[in-house]
């Protein structure tokens, strides 16, 4: 049962999420790479921080592009344009890509029409593996963690759809037999207690009010209106499962699977019943699993609100009762947090050792309230710092004392009953109260009796049901369990070690057959918990869920029904159940009376079947031989214990094979101050109506759609929308799908990662920046165009070589990231060969070449620049499928295969593309690049917006033979007038500035003309000014006396290295008024 729903936007292009902070919170960046680090994964960490922080410019300033200097105000945030896809397209057919393409990108226009034709053509099934070109022999199965028919779905679901997808669909390019398996989890007590709400709110009726088959008709209704909504939101999240196989855990089959998995674990002897204390939850009537117990500190007196009590509860308090002798001559001081189990005390506990009470060993006390005798027992169990040392034994109603008890071999009354009132077997004034009123009077009655000695501040840790926020109550209740101990052990016998390979750098993994666990996760956290495993009860007290397979016998005659009465007998139907019974009791089977137990399986239980359950176990299917154990997990850290575990056991103990040999575990993800995504917090995606957006104004305090929000979503959107308005003034920006995915799967490794609205606009902005790329693209190839194979593309242009070995790398780096699936190396990768090697630098080249106004190879540009584009989208193609898809679909196919869908071309990949790499032209554009940026930072410092100066380059004559292949992408790159590289000696003519390229290159922009000397000639005046005074003024400090003696030696060196940059500053403005010429004489 994993914790997902769906959203309630058809397109998820609106997408809904809060502006938490101006700057986003940084991220995790990744595992350690330790003593020896990877160069190039260093070189990726720090492109990804780079990445991080021009997003979050980018979103402040609400633009992009190069900073010319022009000091102009950034432009605020506006709405980009919408366009839609209007041509009529039946569901399943093909999307009509020959109409033009909208100037701008839109995700409604993007994400129309693409999925119905994937789905009805097969794409995502694995038998569609056999019409590949490029198949291999190999299999990839994964199973999509079944989300609850309850939920909704938000950021955290959409980050692991992100993820599980880009990695299926990845695997699919290579060639491989793919299986994504889809299911739905029937949450057992979150469904319950939704349609009991429902049934409440809508007809005023309650689940006791029908037959048990009444209320499940309710039940399946809901589910079928919910459950296909789950399913159609996945689709629109452009999810590539294969729908054919969707499994939910309540259909027939799956039951049958949960059925036999629970036979044969009773049959194997791992399956008893047993009255023993469980979690029970008051306010649902049922027992819970200790994974279902949230633990909550207090640090001492607090009131809470608990279900059910209108005034808030106190807790966090430790009263002190006093217990007289049984010679009425003193009394024992006990200290509890819990005086409403007074009535259930069977004895008085205290350390053997303690000298306080050791003249009471053997004695005993008077119960304050019933006037019974209780031993003092004594027990090394006992805290003695706990309060006073002596504590009261409540055997049913604390774990503790049940153990006391059963050591001491104590009676064990139960005086709560299931539904959180005092027992018949409590005191009369008590019986039927709750247990927190009770609490207080008997707190009352102490006090009348003169028996109170106080009470404080006590910190402790409150238990409370995950599901309903109740309180829970420890209970004595027959009950079936799962003996995990021993699978818990065979877990633990995997040795863990980290493997020496760099692939897999980041597993850590059980010997030869264990699950790899990507990020490393210290082994300790999964030991202890297999270690300190208790059993597990799996019956709950709900209608709805898995009934639990075991019939209770009972035969017509008195002696027969006294000997077997509590007997019982699991099966895996009735008829069976019958036949077994008859033949152990040696009667007939019309002899025989058989009640099925009410009772369902916990949730849990049927969940962590479903990656061998869904592939059709216990049968021998096709699929079960085909696809298990799957590949992978994928999952969060949070479900650890919950999910992962289990499934671990179960599976190994079933099937006698482990379920998957790797598990990646993805961030859990916070907002930007840190806090976990939570609806009562406000900050979770939660669209509301369909096609509706939230509109947030600071006059208004935020409108909401027409449509008001279903009542079962307990009107979360107002929340939402509420506390969006706080956060976003200018409202939440329509992003889209692909825009969403690669936000999410741009967040590194670790435990948490923080996300805010700043890096969804800036991939919103990047969506945009591919949209124009390919348009060019587009309106740049001849009609005539015949594409190359890219083996056969070999330019000699080295601006075209070098964007050649810029595709070649980005190939090499997302390959490298997806098979350690790392997705954030993969994005940081496509995104900075997209942004900064394609569109800002070969884009602008290519574009100077074929307007004619620098000279160069078009024909072989165009060539060129296709195969970068095709390549650029395949690469993004399993991140980012809708607007790859649009994209690529436009594009003039490649030879020597063609393919209907890029989801199915081959991925990129060092194997299949030509070596294009040449370090001697990957150094020598590093140079070109260093004298751009030092043109640019001229062109800043004078500020010279549209001017185009001449600019001369003067070096050795390496400098001149590196650069001058690069003429015609320097000069479109620095945007200069021309590019002239001077000889050896020779120097620039009068009213250039220099900059500093290196330490043997320099550059010179001509001025003259191109600046208002006049002014630039003031403002240097004025800064030249201004660095004197600094620099009198720090030469005079460092001067005084006992300088050198007094100050410390940092103090002098940040004092001396102050000096020299000033002194810099001065030469620099010396140079830069130089290369302003003479001053014209004003008279």
């Amino acid at each position: 049962m994993v914790l997902m729903a769906a959203a309630r936007d058809p397109l998820w292009s609106r997408l809904l999420i809060p502006l938490l902070h101006p700057l986003p919170r940084a991220c995790s960046s990744g595992p350690d790479p330790g003593p020896n680090p990877n160069p190039a994964r260093q070189r990726l960490h720090k492109e990804r921080r780079r990445l991080r922080r021009e997003a979050a410019l980018e979103a402040r300033s609400g633009g992009g592009g190069e900073n010319n200097g022009g000091g102009t105000e950034p432009r605020k945030w506006t709405e980009p344009p919408v366009f839609t896809y209007d041509v009529p397209t039946p569901p399943g057919e093909k999307k009509d890509t020959m109409v033009p393409l909208p100037k701008s990108y839109s995700p409604r226009y993007v994400e129309a029409a693409w999925y119905s034709w994937w789905e009805r053509e097969g794409f995502f099934t694995p038998e569609y593996h056999a019409q590949l070109p490029h198949r291999e022999d190999a299999t990839f199965a994964m199973c999509f963690p079944p989300p609850n028919v309850t939920g909704s779905l938000h950021l955290g679901h959409a980050l692991t759809v992100a993820i599980q997808d880009a990695i299926v669909r990845w695997n699919r390019m290579r060639g491989r037999r793919v299986l994504w398996v889809p299911g739905c989890d029937h949450a057992g007590i979150a469904t319950q207690v939704v349609v009991e709400q429902r049934l409440q709110r809508e007809s005023g009726i309650s689940r006791r009010d029908l037959t048990r088959d009444q209320f499940l008709q309710h039940v399946w209704h809901w589910k079928h209106e919910k459950g296909d909504e789950i399913y159609q939101q996945l689709r629109l999240l452009g999810s590539s499962l294969d729908w054919h196989r969707a499994r939910f855990t309540m259909e027939a089959g799956y039951s049958e699977a949960v059925t036999e998995a629970f036979v044969r674990l009773y049959e194997a002897g791992l399956v008893y019943r047993g009255r023993q204390l469980v979690n029970w939850s008051c306010a649902l009537g049922s027992a819970i699993s200790d994974i279902e117990v949230e633990s909550c500190p207090l640090k001492g007196r607090t009131l809470v609100s608990v279900p059910g009590y209108q005034e808030k509860v106190v807790f966090g308090e430790l009263a002190h009762l006093a217990y007289p002798t049984e010679d009425g001559g003193g009394e024992v001081v006990v200290a509890t947090t819990r005086p409403e189990t007074v009535p259930g005390d069977v004895a008085v506990a205290v350390k053997p050792d303690d000298p306080r009470y050791s003249h009471l060993h053997g004695a005993r006390v008077r119960h304050p309230l019933t006037g019974h005798l209780l031993p003092i027992i004594t027990d090394p169990l006992v805290d003695p710092d706990f309060g006073t040392g002596a504590v009261k034994v409540s055997p049913g109603h604390d774990h503790t004392d049940h153990q006391l008890a059963m050591r001491h071999q104590l009676p064990l009354p139960t005086v709560i009953t299931d539904t959180g009132h005092m027992a018949a077997n409590s005191p009369p004034w008590l019986q039927g109260m709750a247990r927190f009123d009770a609490r207080r009077a008997v707190m009352s009655a102490f006090m009348d009796r003169g028996l109170f000695r106080g009470s404080r501040d006590h910190p402790m840790v409150l238990r409370l049901c995950s599901r309903s926020r109740d309180v829970v109550e420890p209970l004595l209740r027959s009950q079936w369990f799962v003996r995990c101990q021993e699978m818990a052990a065979n877990a633990m016998e995997w040795k863990w070690k980290v493997p020496r390979k760099h692939i897999l750098s980041h597993y850590c993994y059980c010997g030869a057959g264990g699950p790899h666990l990507h990020p490393r996760l210290p082994k300790e956290h999964w030991n202890i918990w297999l270690g300190n495993i208790s059993d597990w009860c799996v019956s709950r007290q709900l209608w709805w869920g898995h009934r639990i397979p075991a019939y209770r016998v009972a035969l017509p005659s008195p002696p027969a029904q006294e000997a077997v009465g509590s007997d019982w007998v699991v099966a895996r139907s009735e008829v069976e159940a019958r036949r077994i019974a008859a033949k152990t009791l040696g009667v007939d089977e019309s002899d025989i009376t058989l009640t099925q137990d009410a009772d369902v399986l916990d949730t849990w239980f049927s969940s962590a079947l479903f990656p061998f359950a869904a592939m059709g176990w216990p049968r021998k299917t096709d699929d079960l031989c085909s696809f298990y154990p799957n590949s992978l997990l994928e999952t969060g850290t949070d479900l650890l214990f919950f999910w992962v575990a289990r499934m671990v056991m179960l599976g190994e103990r079933l099937t006698g094979t482990l379920p998957f040999p790797q598990v990646l575990f993805h961030p859990l993800l916070r907002d930007s101050h840190g806090r976990k995504m939570s609806k009562s917090l406000g900050n979770v995606i939660d669209p509301p109506a369909p096609h509706h957006r939230v509109i947030i104004t600071a006059s208004t305090g935020g409108s909401l759609p027409q449509t008001p929000p279903p009542p079962e979503r307990n009107n979360s959107c107002w929340r939402d929308s509420d506390w969006s308005c706080r956060n976003s003034p200018h409202g939440l920006p329509e992003c889209g799908t692909d825009a969403m995915r690669l936000t999410l799967c741009s967040r590194g490794h670790g435990e948490e990662v923080s996300v805010d609205v700043s890096s969804f606009l800036s991939a919103r902005r990047f969506c945009n920046k591919m949209w124009n790329a390919v348009r060019f693209t587009l309106s740049s190839l001849p009609p005539d165009l015949q594409p190359l194979p890219p083996h056969q593309v070999r330019p000699e242009a080295a601006i075209d070589r070098w964007a050649l070995g810029c595709l070649q790398g980005a190939v090499g780096a997302c390959e490298r990231g997806f098979l350690q699936k790392d997705m954030s190396m993969v994005t940081t990768a496509a995104r900075h060969y997209w942004q900064h090697q394609l569109c800002d630098v070969y884009l602008e080249c290519v574009k100077a070449v074929l307007q004619g106004s620098v000279r160069g190879d078009a024909e072989m540009g165009v060539q060129v620049l296709l195969l970068c584009v095709e390549g650029g989208l395949r690469l993004l193609a399993p991140i980012m499928p809708f607007l790859t898809e649009e994209l690529w679909q436009r594009l003039p196919p490649t030879p020597p295969q063609t393919y209907p869908s890029i989801s199915i071309t081959p991925y990129p990949s060092l194997t299949h593309t030509p070596d294009w790499s040449s370090q001697e032209v990957e150094l020598d554009f590093e140079l070109v690049q260093e004298v751009v940026r030092a043109v640019r930072g001229v062109r800043a410092e004078y500020r010279l917006t549209r001017e185009k100066p001449h600019m001369f380059v003067s070096g050795p004559p390496e400098i001149s033979t590196r650069l001058q292949p690069f003429l015609g992408p320097l000069q479109t790159l620095s945007r200069a007038g021309g590019v002239e590289l001077l000889p050896p000696g020779e120097g620039p003519p009068p009213g250039t500035v220099q900059a500093v390229v290196t330490h043997t290159c320099r550059v010179h922009l001509m001025l003259q003309g191109g600046v208002d000397t006049q002014t630039e000639r003031a403002r240097l005046a004025d800064q030249r000014r201004r660095l004197e005074a600094e620099l009198a003024t720090a030469e005079g400090r460092s001067r005084g006396d006992g300088f050198t003696e007094k100050v410390p030696e940092k103090v002098r060196s940040k004092q001396n290295n102050k000096m020299s940059k000033l002194r810099a500053q001065l030469e620099w403005i010396s140079e830069a008024e130089r290369g302003l010429g003479e001053p014209r004489d004003r008279s």
